[in-house]
């Protein structure tokens, strides 16, 4: 690491090299997957670079080395523990019917039913969410072609969600 500091390339990428086994063995102790082994050794190794220069030639490398790569593992895993909260794997079990065109009935419906309960709304809210909900147009778009201000629209479009909620028996919509 000390001739990899002093600019040696060659000496850098021998250290690397010879480092990354030692990694992967550390972040396999973690990691089951192989993917997420790989990630943890490439966010490691990014990590050496970025900071070798914090490498002090007085010490020994190694627990500098294993401080980093602990560090770095125990970060992974906390991003991993939050995803894992937020997100699920799709698995075939999943799918309702896995043939192209089976659930477009069931969608057909649901649309009616949204555009039924939009219909509902009071016309300033009913054009503000299908302008900007269901159109997809932008504010300034959206404003020029109903003569309301940005703000107006802006008003009339959280008021018309909110009502939307409370039809479709949310409980946010109710506050």
């Amino acid at each position: 690491m000390g001739r990899a500091q002093g600019g040696d390339r060659d000496a850098y990428r021998r250290l690397l090299e010879s480092v990354t086994p030692y990694l992967r063995s550390l972040a396999a102790r973690s990691f089951h997957a192989r993917a997420d082994i790989e990630d943890a050794v490439q966010d490691i190794l990014l990590t050496v670079h970025s900071i070798r220069h914090t490498y002090d030639r007085a010490r020994p490398f190694g627990p500098w080395l294993a401080a980093i790569a602990r560090r770095r593992i125990v970060d992974c895993l906390r991003r991993h523990g939050r995803s894992r909260g937020r997100e699920t794997a799709l698995e075939a079990e999943h799918e309702t019917f896995a043939a192209p065109g089976a659930n477009l009935q069931e969608e057909a419906a649901e649309g009616r039913v949204l555009r039924n309960a939009v219909e509902r709304l009071p016309p300033g809210q009913r054009d503000a969410i299908r302008m900007l909900k269901l159109e997809g147009l932008s504010l300034k778009e959206a404003a020029a072609a109903s003569g309301m201000s940005v703000a107006a629209l802006k008003v009339a479009t959280h008021r018309g969600l909110k009502k939307l909620r409370k039809l479709f028996g949310d409980p946010k919509g109710k506050t």
